[in-house]
Formats: structure tokens, C-alpha cells, sequence
């Protein structure tokens, strides 16, 4: 079986990348300084829309006065961040402090080398012909992967290089939170380089001209799916920034440039893995809904970078939705979740795609009975990772109230029973009010509040 899936990854060393390493130094400067144009635009466009969407979704109205629609916020946010006195905490290490900010955004401007944009173009004013892709190689793939991990450091050596202990605190779990998550992300990778044979990202769009791997594999799309969030830290999982327990997580002594840098790698890490979701999952910028079929120009020229930022603006959108809507995990609950749900689910996904492209390669049964079979398997086990025998609870354990640390900082007295699950007792007053001028003070302090 092993040697029969390496077979199947043999392509790897016969992709077609012939396109590639043709572009003259002019037309590689081009292009570098579009993408990077690119992202810093879709930067701004997407804190405005963000913003906007948010404010919608609770009945506010958002920017509206920079610029038409609000627009220019974004820039004038900027500047206004780039304006602001750069402060240094005495107990920074300041060459580590000053070069975290850069770890984590250089990283992900880098990805977007092996992203693929559109098919092979004509160059505007010339006879030259390139792809709408700065690079490919044979592991393109890996190569997003382990650049995209090079942001940890930045992220750690932030919070570690502050002096500070919520500073610290935030860049450890961040990192805790990114090894998992990116664990869970690239388990949920291999079925897509079993079934297209190859890890280079054009010849992942290539492999999907019929149908989408989205389509056909389903939970390797889900799992892609929840763990980019956890890796981006986005809402419900930015529990690396939690005001409520870190301040402000591992920039919380952040300011001006150096802050800026921090928010601008967080937002191009969204277009990342959103741009790289599209790529492995959405045909990449081959057009939906079959509309090439419809209109034979659809998937030529410059049309197929519709598709593709369509695409990944609407993953976008998934992260600014999920934002609004759901509140942040506890720590705990979101690390178990990822290595005791997503992992094994994935664990068993991969076992059960290997055993779908070894059979469907030998013919031995017949491949709609063996996917039938395969989703009933990989729905049950889904349903007993995510809705299982409950996790034992505080209230199961028994209780005993800490003794006071002398000198320590006064604690308050817990619940006899732990802590408090479910909603709170209502507040119950010994003396009603009942008299005017108490009802008319009541009023209004209603209506102050």
C-alpha cells in the first residue's frame, strides 16, 4: 500500500514547471512589486470591510467620512499609526524587539511567491508570454507551509523580547496554538497531494478542471477550514490577544511602525491561507459553477483573476462573519479541541483516502460502494469526536478552596461548590423600591444609563 501511494506521488519529479524561471529580471521586478502592491491594498480594503460588515451586523455604521463609502479610514489609520511616538520598554531586549515585527511580516509577503493568480498571460506591450504566478516548484506547497511557520518566531520572539509577563504570556500560547493548528492543517493536506499527485499549486488547479477537491473531499476541507482560523489567531481563537486575561496578548508593548507591522501580518496571513484554501480546494482561479463551459473565454487572459480574488474575499468574508457572531473560546477547551477532534479526524481521513486510491488503482471493488462506505465511516467518526461521552467536569472534581498565600495579593472567596456553571442567580434586594422620588430617580438613571 505505502509503495503504491509514492507511486502515485511520483509526478513530483515530473511536473510540468517548464513556464517557469523564463521571465526576464524586468518582468520578475513586475511582478514581485505587484503582489506586494496587491496585498498592501487588499490590506486596507479589508480592515475597511471588516469594519463595515461588523458595524452591520450590530445595527452601527462604521467608517463613512474618509474617502467615498469610508474608504480611505484604512490609510488614514496608517498614517495615524506611523505618526505616533515610538516607545521602547526599558527591560526589552531591544535588537529582538525590534526585529520580531519583521519576522512575522517578511513571512507573508513571501507565501504569496507561489500562489497562482491566473493562467499563462500575454505581457501588455511586448510579444512575451508569463504565468500569473511569481514561482512554482515541485513542493510549492510545503514551501507556504514552512514560510508561513517562520511567523511563529515573530509572534514569540515579540512577547518574549517585551519584558513584560502578558507579553510573554500571549507569544506562548500563540505558538501553542499555531504548532497544533498547523499540525491539523497539514494532515488535512495530503488527501489533496494523493489526489493530485503532485505539490505544486498549478498543477494542483490543473488536477481540478472537472471538479473541485472541495467537492470530494469534504472533511479535509472542513478540517482545512477550522484550522486556518486557529492558525491566523482569528476570532473565536485569538486567545493570544485576549484583552480580558492578556491585555493586549504579545504587542501589547507595541506601538507605531512596529504595531503596524504586527496588524499588517496578521491580515496578509488571512489573504494567505485564504488565497491557498481557493488554490487546493476551489479550482483556484478556474472559474465556478462550470461557467467555462457557458463561455469559453471564462478561464483565458486576465478573466480568471475575477475568479480568484472572488474566491478569497470570500473566505474573507468567513473570518470577518465568524468575528461577529461567536464569541472566544476558553484556552483549554480550544487546544483539546484541536489535538483530541481535529487530529484523529484527520488521522482517519488520510487512512481512508489512501485506501480509496489504492483499490480504485488495482480494481479491486468497485470505487461508488468503497466512497459510500468510506463518508458513512468518516461521519460516525465524526459524530463521536465532536458529540462523544462529555469531557469530566469541574463539578466532578472535588473541590477544596486554596489557602491564602502570605503577603499575596487578596483573592476572592470561591463558590462552595467551584465555579459557577450555567447562568447567574438572579439579584434579589432587600428593600424594594417603591416610593416616587425613588421610581423617578430610577428613571432616570435609566436613562442616563
Amino acid at each position: 500500500m505505502t509503495s503504491t501511494i509514492l507511486s502515485q506521488l511520483s509526478p513530483l519529479a515530473a511536473d510540468d514547471l517548464s513556464a517557469f524561471g523564463q521571465d526576464p529580471w524586468w518582468l520578475i521586478v513586475i511582478k514581485t512589486l505587484l503582489i506586494f502592491l496587491v496585498l498592501v491594498l487588499l490590506t486596507l480594503f479589508n480592515i475597511w470591510w471588516e469594519r463595515r460588515v461588523v458595524a452591520r451586523m450590530q445595527h452601527r455604521i462604521g467608517p463613512n467620512v474618509h474617502g467615498p463609502f469610508g474608504l480611505l479610514q484604512s490609510l488614514a489609520d496608517g498614517v495615524k499609526l506611523a505618526l505616533k511616538e515610538d516607545i521602547i520598554p526599558k527591560a526589552a531586549d531591544k535588537v529582538v524587539f525590534l526585529l520580531a515585527p519583521i519576522l512575522a511580516a517578511v513571512p507573508a509577503f513571501v507565501t504569496f511567491s507561489v500562489i497562482p493568480f491566473g493562467p499563462e498571460v500575454g505581457v501588455p506591450f511586448s510579444d512575451r508570454t508569463t504565468p500569473l504566478q511569481l514561482t512554482d516548484m515541485p513542493v510549492a506547497v510545503l514551501f507556504v507551509m514552512a514560510i508561513a511557520s517562520i511567523g511563529i518566531y515573530g509572534i514569540v520572539l515579540g512577547g518574549w523580547s517585551s519584558g513584560s509577563t502578558y507579553s510573554l504570556l500571549g507569544g506562548l500560547r500563540s505558538s501553542a496554538q499555531m504548532i497544533s493548528y498547523e499540525v491539523a492543517m497539514g494532515l488535512a493536506l495530503v488527501a489533496v497531494f494523493l489526489y493530485a499527485g503532485s505539490m505544486s499549486t498549478s498543477a494542483i488547479v490543473d488536477a481540478q478542471k472537472d471538479l473541485w477537491f472541495g467537492l470530494i473531499l469534504v472533511p479535509s476541507f472542513v478540517i482545512y477550514l477550522i484550522a486556518m482560523v486557529g492558525e491566523t489567531n482569528r476570532a473565536p481563537f485569538d486567545l493570544p490577544e485576549a484583552e480580558g486575561e492578556l491585555v493586549g496578548g504579545f504587542h501589547t508593548e507595541y506601538s507605531s511602525l512596529k504595531f503596524a507591522l504586527f496588524f499588517l501580518a496578521e491580515y496578509i496571513n488571512m489573504a494567505t491561507v485564504s488565497a491557498l484554501a481557493t488554490t487546493l480546494f476551489l479550482g483556484g482561479w478556474r472559474a465556478p459553477f462550470w461557467i467555462d463551459r457557458v463561455w469559453a473565454g471564462a478561464n483565458e487572459g486576465y478573466v480568471p483573476l475575477i475568479w480568484f480574488f472572488g474566491k478569497m474575499l470570500f473566505f474573507i468574508f468567513g473570518f470577518i462573519w465568524l468575528r461577529g457572531s461567536l464569541p472566544r473560546l476558553r484556552y483549554d477547551q480550544f487546544m483539546a479541541f484541536g489535538w483530541k477532534r481535529l487530529i484523529p479526524i484527520a488521522l482517519v481521513w488520510i487512512v481512508a483516502v489512501a485506501t480509496i486510491r489504492v483499490v480504485s488503482l488495482n480494481d479491486g471493488v468497485d470505487r461508488r460502494y468503497l466512497l459510500i462506505g468510506i463518508g458513512v465511516l468518516a461521519a460516525g467518526f465524526l459524530l463521536l469526536f465532536l458529540f462523544g461521552a462529555a469531557d469530566e467536569t469541574d463539578e466532578d472534581l472535588p473541590y477544596t478552596q486554596p489557602a491564602a498565600t502570605p503577603g499575596g495579593f487578596p483573592v476572592p472567596v470561591m463558590p462552595a461548590g467551584g465555579p459557577v456553571r450555567g447562568a447567574a442567580a438572579p439579584l434579589t434586594f432587600d428593600t424594594p423600591i417603591s416610593s416616587p422620588a425613588g421610581a423617578g430617580a430610577g428613571k432616570e438613571a435609566h436613562a442616563d444609563g
